[in-house]
């Protein structure tokens, strides 16, 4: 069974990076982007940081610099805040600026090339702000979580992973979406394990603040279970999935899983809730639910479900599909319900097996003469898995129209088969002595 695609869903969620990112590039020199004004974030930053590392100070006229840049950068003048952003580091400009400083301005350059889709010179702008000694311990961890995502993106998986490394090394807390990153990196990297080990200390880490693991975590974990082999956390996944996210996807391959595990009674009723809730539409999905019925002996159910799905064209109006219809009424002992289901398969099958099978409904249900033809035509069309049983029917249905010698032709014709000969030889006793007692009626 193929499972959500969980690497569809890395790529899916980092779709939404632009916004993350550029919170991040431009959180030294922001105002009307609705983020923290530019002074605001140097005194928060220097305040917070001085205690644990001498950040070298931002100085004024480097500061104007930077605002200039920022403003071109806002009003989406990207050439011209690229050029300031050029002077400040020529003519030896850079000799001059401290790390502090430095780091501002690389940060900047790499939200004007992220703009310009140029992930590859964000990126190594990225890596020169955390090249910078003394920078703000938030700085470094923000920048250091960017240059983690910025590898996913382009797909570089073992680099994304040790950059994300790097930034755990850096917080006390780290955050449940990290956990969940670092998962998704190992999953591309094919390290099950190490992404287990991470997707699940994610959802820990929801459940012990009393809040609901997101959906796509579960199902990361739900897909490397099942890579695994592993059936039984791969259901404690599904179980816990269905709690919060009821959806078809989930009953479905639950009830897939409890049969992998033998456990008929909770298998049928995972399948039977998705489809009482209406969720089952594909055709496929109804006719395993039609066979999880008929092998719990509830045929009448199966019945029911295969009835409805063939009316309203939900499932395909095959040869097998009324079979299986035919069948389930047959053994529901709705015979004459039974019959319609197996003329239309019978009709729409290639070659003469449900013709042998419609003549055994038409017997059961003393119809003798549509019994002979269908049996008779089955045998001509070919096919017939045991042509003996059917030639036994036959003989059957000639009997009970007393049409005894071809009754005698076809039991005779089944006893050639091993398989059939005694049936076939009691057969023809039990009409030889029916024979002569009406023979005695007659004269008597």
């Amino acid at each position: 069974m193929k499972l959500h695609d969980s690497g569809i869903w890395l790529r899916a969620a980092l779709l939404a990076l632009p916004v993350a990112v550029a919170q991040v590039a431009v959180t030294q020199v922001q105002s009307e982007l609705g983020l923290r004004p530019f002074a605001a974030a140097v005194a928060q930053e220097e305040g917070e940081q001085r205690e644990t590392r001498r950040t070298p100070a931002l100085r004024n006229q480097v500061y104007e610099k930077l605002a200039e840049a920022q403003a071109a950068a806002e009003a989406n003048d990207l050439a011209t805040a690229s050029r300031v952003l050029d002077d400040m580091l020529s003519a030896g400009g850079k000799n001059e600026l401290n790390s502090y400083e430095l780091a501002n301005v690389y940060n900047l350059y790499a939200f004007i090339h992220y703009t310009r889709e140029d992930y590859n010179a964000a990126l190594q702008a990225y890596e020169n702000v955390v090249r910078q000694p003394d920078i703000p311990l938030a700085m470094e961890i923000n920048t250091r979580y960017t240059i983690a995502q910025l590898y996913f993106v382009q797909e570089r998986w073992q680099q994304g992973v040790n950059a994300l490394l790097d930034w755990f090394k850096l917080n006390e807390n780290p955050n449940e979406e990290a956990y969940v990153l670092l998962a998704q990196g190992y999953y591309q990297l094919n390290d099950y394990t190490k992404a287990l080990t991470n997707v699940e200390k994610a959802i820990s880490l929801y459940q012990e603040k009393d809040k609901t693991p997101k959906e796509q975590w579960y199902n990361l974990a739900r897909f490397l279970y099942f890579e695994k082999g592993d059936i039984t956390n791969t259901v404690r996944v599904l179980e816990e999935l269905l709690k919060h996210y009821p959806d078809k996807q989930y009953w479905v391959q639950l009830s897939h899983m409890y049969g992998e595990q033998k456990r008929d009674s909770k298998q049928l009723a995972a399948m039977e809730t998705a489809y009482v809730q209406d969720m089952l539409d594909k055709g496929t999905e109804q006719v395993t639910m039609a066979y999880l019925y008929l092998n719990a002996e509830v045929p009448y159910k199966a019945a029911k479900v295969m009835d409805r799905g063939l009316k309203n064209k939900s499932i395909e109006d095959s040869s097998r599909n009324y079979e299986i219809l035919g069948n389930a009424l047959r053994q529901a002992q709705e015979v004459e319900e039974a019959i319609p289901a197996m003329e239309k398969a019978a009709a729409k099958s290639e070659d003469g097996e449900l013709y042998a099978r419609l003549g055994n409904i038409y017997l059961d249900g003393d119809r003798n003469e549509e019994a002979i033809t269908a049996i008779t035509r089955g045998l001509q069309r070919g096919g017939v898995r045991r042509p003996d049983s059917a030639r036994l029917v036959l003989g059957m249905a000639y009997f009970n129209t007393k049409q005894y010698e071809k009754a005698r032709e076809a039991f005779q014709a089944a006893g050639r088969d091993e398989r059939s000969a005694q049936y076939a030889r009691q057969w023809i006793q039990y009409m030889d002595s029916e024979i002569e007692r009406q023979k005695q009626l007659e004269s008597g």
